[in-house]
């Protein structure tokens, strides 16, 4: 299943491919807990215990497996503290799933699920943390569609502080690789065996900017981090250069070098 979501930035969607049916959420999820903890007010300067074990939805407790992690970071601190802001960092930067895991356990699921509704999700959310195999076998799933993670990223549109930490994400090798280098990108991707997604505001010079989502499930995701192992990382670059190939007409401004006929004066936009 491929899924893909055009919107231009602040606008309805301009395409849509199975824009609803769910994925499983990957990494993706990392996007909502960012914003629970911004929007709780949380102290980015508290030192957190760097700990493994976690409480499960289903009861009981968790761990990662430090195996299973994109970030070793975290890793090396287990055992001590980090900021919070640090770990926040980590989970968007590197995908960290056990810094994600403790600021998780920060902001709370509660607080996470009202991230999703103020988003207008309809088909998302994540009750449970990552690697909570517990929960999962108990039927709690964690589960992106196309259409609510544009929706999820158009309701940060009053926290750049959040987009600016989205355009260090370091896992360049999916829907920014199909954008010519420079070009600016706020987004996070999710990868994991028969799953890889991404979203993205997309900020070209030359018109307005576009969100993208494309969520691919199906058997060309290996799971790796890079593309050059992962036949899907290859597949979304593919569809984000056709869309940028596609960015005036998404987003409703003239080509370079044309200009828009005269129509009156148009009325002042809100903002």
């Amino acid at each position: 299943m491929l899924s893909v979501v055009v919107a231009p930035w602040g606008g309805e969607p301009v395409f849509e491919r199975g824009g609803d049916e769910p994925h499983d959420a990957a990494s993706t999820m990392k996007i909502a807990v960012l914003a629970a903890l911004h929007r709780a007010g949380a102290d980015l300067d508290e030192a957190v215990p760097v700990v493994n074990s976690f409480v499960s939805r289903a009861g009981g407790e968790f761990a990662n497996d430090p195996d299973r992690d994109s970030d070793p970071v975290p890793w090396r601190l287990l055992g001590g503290t980090a900021p919070l802001g640090l770990l926040a960092e980590r989970m968007i930067t590197h995908s960290s799933n056990l810094a994600t895991n403790l600021c998780l356990a920060r902001a709370g699921h509660q607080a996470v699920a009202e991230v999703w509704r103020r988003a207008g999700a309809t088909r998302s959310g994540s009750p449970r943390g990552i690697e909570d195999y517990p929960a999962r076998d108990a039927g709690l799933h964690n589960r992106v569609t196309a259409r609510d993670l544009v929706r999820l990223l158009q309701s940060l549109a009053g926290e750049p502080e959040l987009l600016a930490l989205l355009e260090r994400n370091a896992f360049r090798v999916d829907l920014a690789a199909g954008l010519p280098p420079g070009t600016g990108v706020a987004f996070k991707n999710g990868w994991i065996p028969g799953a890889r997604h991404c979203v993205g505001l997309v900020r070209p010079e030359d018109c307005p900017p576009y969100l993208l989502a494309v969520c691919y499930t199906g058997p060309l995701a290996s799971g790796a981090d890079g593309a050059e192992d992962d036949p899907a990382a290859r597949l979304l670059a593919r569809v984000s250069a056709a869309v940028w190939a596609r960015r005036h007409a998404v987003t409703g401004a003239p080509a370079a070098g044309r200009r828009p006929r005269a129509v009156g004066r148009r009325p002042a936009e809100s903002r």
